[in-house]
């Protein structure tokens, strides 16, 4: 065995016990964090994560001119789309597509109180696990703590605002002229349904890049606990 290979393998130990060391540098960090400073400062993120995802999409044409949150005409009709345009149909595809993104503003508009609910409601258990968990942690947490909330809230939200914007006879309308043409079935969706899906999608979305914002830069959150907590996991 030569002299390059020999060394060889105490480069390799060197590195192991160089990743050790840093894992074992990064728990320390994060275990000198008490737990009220951890919840606390995952607290403060996430509620700037919700305050900034709900004022942005709430507002007026907030999913509307948002190439990220926009809502498409539901698949079926996406399909029939540009057929229908040719035979002159197009300003109410484009309708139907404005009525359902302010749809889903006015829906987004009412999340707030059930996300703070379930900020409240989060233990030390569950702030260390954020913590320690993947890039969206903590919006998964709020998928799985508000979905159910908030898709009880936004249905009848969005139905009402369906219904002032006479989004269920235009809707009907323009199925019907599809289905007459053969291009799709008028039973095909649930339109209300649709537009909360897409809107809970869009919302948890923003929150998910608010969530990363933080996470890669602490420092520019603007608060010494957010610093603390998750400078220690840089």
């Amino acid at each position: 065995m030569n002299d390059r290979m020999k060394i060889k393998p105490y480069f390799a130990i060197a590195a192991s016990v160089l990743a050790c060391t840093a894992v074992v540098a990064w728990a320390g960090a994060l275990d000198a964090i008490t737990n009220k400073e951890a919840a606390g400062g995952l607290k403060t993120a996430l509620s700037q994560g919700i305050d900034l995802a709900v004022s942005q999409l709430g507002k007026r044409d907030g999913f509307l001119l948002d190439p990220k949150a926009m809502i498409p005409l539901p698949p079926a009709l996406k399909k029939a789309d540009k057929a229908m345009r040719m035979v002159g149909m197009g300003g109410q595809a484009d309708e139907l597509k404005t009525a359902m993104n302010h749809a889903a503003e006015d829906a987004v508009a009412e999340a707030k109180p059930i996300f703070k609910s379930a900020l409240q409601k989060m233990t030390l258990t569950d702030a260390k696990k954020i913590l320690t968990g993947g890039d969206d942690a903590g919006t998964q947490y709020f998928r799985e703590a508000t979905t159910m909330q908030l898709t009880e809230k936004f249905k009848p939200i969005v139905a009402k605002a369906t219904s002032k914007a006479q989004l269920a006879p235009l809707y009907d309308k323009y199925a019907g002229q599809a289905s007459s043409m053969g291009l799709l079935k008028k039973e095909d969706a649930n339109l209300n349904d649709y537009v909360t899906e897409k809107a809970l999608d869009g919302l948890f979305g923003r929150i998910a890049e608010q969530e990363h914002k933080i996470r890669e830069n602490p420092m520019g959150a603007g608060s010494s606990l957010l610093k603390k907590v998750f400078g220690a996991l840089k």
